[in-house]
């Protein structure tokens, strides 16, 4: 089994170092433990180890875990996987975060269906930042548009965005694709919306992320080991 607590600590290493390098305050910086594909056991270990946030890409994998892990308390569940029309019930139900809107109809419906009782659900809207087919994601053009029609949900709150630009080896080539992002936000900031997230930056790519203003790092890889 892959010692999870060992591979936590390291991951918290390279987060801390990277805020320091950038000067940025460590504190301003969230792991999220991508668990995809992962058995329960293995967030728990997680878990134990001081982890609270937790994403997941698949919906009823996520439920089936959230309902064997239900005694453990503080845990955050991110659902940060491709959103399907016939899937966003149980999401907003089931869910404290959602980095992965894209659509319209995708925001509105979450809205609709995220029960009363609970806060608004937090959400960055995935933006397609290389302009790759084989991901989802908005486009730069028509982001303003998007995040404008999703701050006014009342069962959203728009907290910021979500990209996974496209791998490179080159240090300079990933903090490009995220700064892309960067000025993305801030473009949205001056138009008087109040964000405050960066999902960006995994694995391989943490440092860039985290040199370019990420506050939310998704990583699994380096946690849990390869995929099952």
């Amino acid at each position: 089994m892959q010692k999870i607590d060992e591979n936590l600590t390291k991951v918290t290493a390279r987060l801390q170092t990277a805020a320091r390098e950038a000067g940025r305050n460590p504190d301003e910086i969230q792991l999220i433990a991508v668990s995809k594909t992962q058995p329960a056991e293995s967030l728990a270990q997680a878990w134990r180890w001081g982890q609270r946030r937790f994403g997941e890409n698949y919906l009823q994998e996520a439920l089936d875990k959230q309902a064997q892990l239900a005694g453990l308390e503080g845990l955050e569940w991110h659902f940060i996987g491709p959103i399907q029309s016939n899937k966003t019930r149980a999401i907003a139900q089931h869910f404290a975060w959602v980095h992965s809107v894209d659509r319209d109809k995708i925001a509105r419906r979450l809205s609709e269906q995220r029960p009363p009782e609970l806060p608004p659900l937090q959400v960055c809207l995935q933006v397609n930042i290389d302009q790759e087919d084989s991901k989802a994601g908005v486009s730069l053009a028509e982001l303003p548009t998007l995040a404008q029609q999703v701050a006014t949900l009342p069962g959203l709150t728009l907290r910021g965005l979500m990209a996974i630009p496209a791998p490179s080896d080159s240090a300079a080539q990933q903090r490009a694709g995220f700064a892309r992002l960067r000025h993305a936000m801030e473009a949205l900031r001056a138009q008087g919306l109040s964000l405050d997230t960066l999902s960006m930056g995994m694995s391989g790519d943490l440092e860039a992320a985290v040199a370019e203003g990420a506050t939310l790092v998704r990583v699994g890889t380096d946690i849990f080991g390869p995929r099952r």
